[in-house]
C-alpha cells in the first residue's frame, strides 16, 4: 500500500474513492464507522506527501464526497429547475469543485505546517479538518452539509453534540482517524467513552404540559407545484388534512401555499383559522409573503387560537432564493420561481404558540447551528419547514433529516419536521426518530411532544 501511494497519481484516485465511499458513513445507509476509515487513509496519502500534491489529494477526496454526496444538485437544477442536462453536469461539477476546495486546503496546510513529529499530528490534523470544515459552513453564505459529525448521530459520539455542536464531533472524528495506531485507538476508545457518559446527561428540562401536534405532508409534485390550474387543488388537499388533524399545534410545509399571501382568498384563511379556534388550536402555514415595498419573503405565518405571527427566513439559498450579484445571468438558464428573496431579521423571536414558545426556522436554515441558537434558550420547541420535493428520490432527503437530528441533540430540543414530499418526522431531544411519514405520499404525522428550558453548553457557547 505504502509504495501504490508513492505515485501521485494512485495516491489522488485513492483519495478520490475515499471521499466517494465517506458518503455510506451519512444518511440514508449511516454506516457511522466509515469516516474513520477514509479520513484515516486520506491522512496517509497527506502524511507523504509534498504541499501541492496533498493539495490535490485533498481536492480529490472532496471531489469524490460531494460528487455523490451533493449529486442532488443536478436533479434540482435538471429534473425540476429545467436547465439542459449539460449546464447542469456543468453547474453540479462547479459547485462539487468550489466545496473541495476545502479539504484541499487542509491537506496544503497540513502539509505545510507538519513535518514529523507525532504530537504535532495529533493537534494539526484534527484542527485542520475542522477549521476547513467550519470555514465551508459560513464563507459566502456556507454550505454545511455533509460535515462529517453529522455522520455521528447514531454513534456514541452523539454525546459531544450538546457540547461542542457539529464542528466538535468532527474535530473527534478526525482525532479518532489518526494514522497511528496506539494514538488513534487509545483516542477513538477515550473519545467513544466521553461520549457515552455524556449521552447519559440531561442537559435541558421538561417545559410546560404534553402537546398534541400534527405535521402536515401534501405530497405535491415539485413540477406541478406552482402550476395555476393545480392551485386550486393544493389549498383543498391542505384544508382537508387540516380539518382531519386534532393537534393543538399544525404545522403545514414550506410553501404549503404557492402564492404570496395578499393574493390568497381570505376566505380560505379565515375558514382554517375558523377550524383551529374551535379547536384551540394554532396552525402555522409556509406562504411566501410580497410588502408594500414590492419585497417578498419566505415565510411561515400563524392562524388559530394565539395572535397570528410570522416568522420569515433569514438564510436564503444562494441562486435558489437570492441571486448574487453579477450573476442574474445564471436564473435564466433554469426556471426556479420566487428566486430572489429578501432577508428576514438577523434576530427572531419564537412565536408563542400552543402554550410554547416555536423556534421556526425554513428549509436548509437548520443546517447552520449556530443561527438555530439565536432563538434559544427561550424557544421550547424547534419547528423546521420544508419542501425538499426539488431534490426528487435523492439522497438530500435522509441527508435534511440527519442534519435536523442533530440540531435537536445541539439544543436539547424537540425537534418537528413538516415537508412537501419528505421526510416529515418528530425528533426527539436526543436526536431520535420518534414517529415518521413515509416518502412521496399524502398523510397527517400526529403525535404528542414536550417542550423543553434550559441550555446546553453548545446553546450557551456556539462554534466558539
Amino acid at each position: 500500500m505504502k509504495v501504490f501511494l508513492q505515485s501521485p497519481l494512485a495516491a489522488i484516485a485513492a483519495a478520490l474513492v475515499a471521499g466517494a465511499v465517506t458518503v455510506a458513513g451519512f444518511a440514508p445507509l449511516a454506516v457511522f464507522p466509515l469516516p474513520f476509515l477514509t479520513l484515516a487513509g486520506l491522512l496517509l496519502v497527506w502524511l507523504r506527501a509534498a504541499a501541492q500534491a496533498a493539495f490535490w489529494a485533498g481536492f480529490a477526496f472532496g471531489v469524490g464526497l460531494f460528487g455523490v454526496g451533493a449529486s442532488w444538485v443536478y436533479v434540482s437544477l435538471h429534473d425540476f429547475g429545467m436547465m439542459a442536462a449539460p449546464l447542469a453536469a456543468i453547474g453540479t461539477l462547479a459547485y462539487c469543485a468550489i466545496l473541495s476546495l476545502y479539504p484541499a486546503a487542509a491537506g496544503w496546510f497540513l502539509a505545510r505546517l507538519v513535518r514529523a513529529p507525532l504530537t504535532a499530528v495529533l493537534i494539526a490534523f484534527p484542527a485542520a479538518w475542522t477549521l476547513f470544515e467550519w470555514l465551508r459552513g459560513w464563507v459566502f453564505t456556507g454550505v454545511p452539509w455533509l460535515a462529517l459529525g453529522y455522520s455521528q448521530v447514531d454513534s456514541p459520539l452523539a454525546g459531544f453534540a450538546p457540547v461542542i455542536g457539529v464542528y466538535g464531533v468532527s474535530f473527534v472524528v478526525a482525532t479518532g482517524s489518526l494514522k497511528d495506531r496506539l494514538a488513534g485507538g487509545v483516542a477513538l476508545v477515550f473519545a467513544f467513552g466521553l461520549g457515552h457518559l455524556l449521552k447519559q446527561i440531561e442537559w435541558t428540562s421538561l417545559q410546560g404540559a404534553p402537546l398534541k401536534v400534527a405535521l402536515l405532508q401534501g405530497n405535491i409534485p415539485q413540477d406541478l407545484k406552482f402550476q395555476a390550474d393545480r392551485y386550486a387543488m393544493t389549498l383543498s388537499i391542505y384544508k382537508r388534512l387540516i380539518e382531519a388533524s386534532k393537534g393543538r399545534l399544525i404545522v403545514l410545509p414550506e410553501t404549503a401555499i404557492p402564492r404570496f399571501l395578499d393574493a390568497v382568498d381570505p376566505s380560505y384563511l379565515k375558514d382554517i383559522e375558523r377550524t383551529a379556534v374551535a379547536r384551540r388550536a394554532d396552525v402555522l402555514i409556509g406562504v411566501p409573503i410580497r410588502d408594500a415595498e414590492g419585497r417578498y419573503f419566505n415565510s411561515v405565518v400563524s392562524v388559530g387560537a394565539s395572535p397570528s405571527q410570522r416568522y420569515d427566513k433569514s438564510h436564503l439559498v444562494p441562486f435558489g432564493e437570492f441571486v448574487p450579484p453579477g450573476f442574474g445571468w445564471i436564473v435564466k438558464t433554469f426556471a426556479i420561481p420566487l428566486s430572489d428573496f429578501s432577508l428576514g431579521p438577523e434576530h427572531p423571536r419564537p412565536l408563542a404558540l400552543a402554550g410554547q414558545l416555536v423556534a421556526a426556522n425554513i428549509c436548509w436554515e437548520d443546517a447552520f447551528g449556530e443561527e438555530i441558537i439565536r432563538q434559544l434558550p427561550e424557544a421550547t420547541l424547534l419547528v423546521n419547514v420544508s419542501n425538499v420535493a426539488w431534490f426528487g428520490d435523492s439522497l438530500a432527503p435522509a441527508q435534511h433529516l440527519q442534519i435536523s437530528r442533530m440540531r435537536a441533540l445541539e439544543t436539547g430540543r424537540t425537534m418537528l419536521r413538516a415537508t412537501n414530499t419528505g421526510m416529515t418526522a418528530i425528533i426527539d431531544p436526543r436526536g431520535r426518530v420518534v414517529a415518521r411519514l413515509p416518502q412521496f405520499s399524502e398523510g397527517v404525522l400526529e403525535g404528542e411532544v414536550q417542550g423543553y428550558s434550559g441550555a446546553t453548553p453548545y446553546v450557551n457557547l456556539g462554534n466558539t
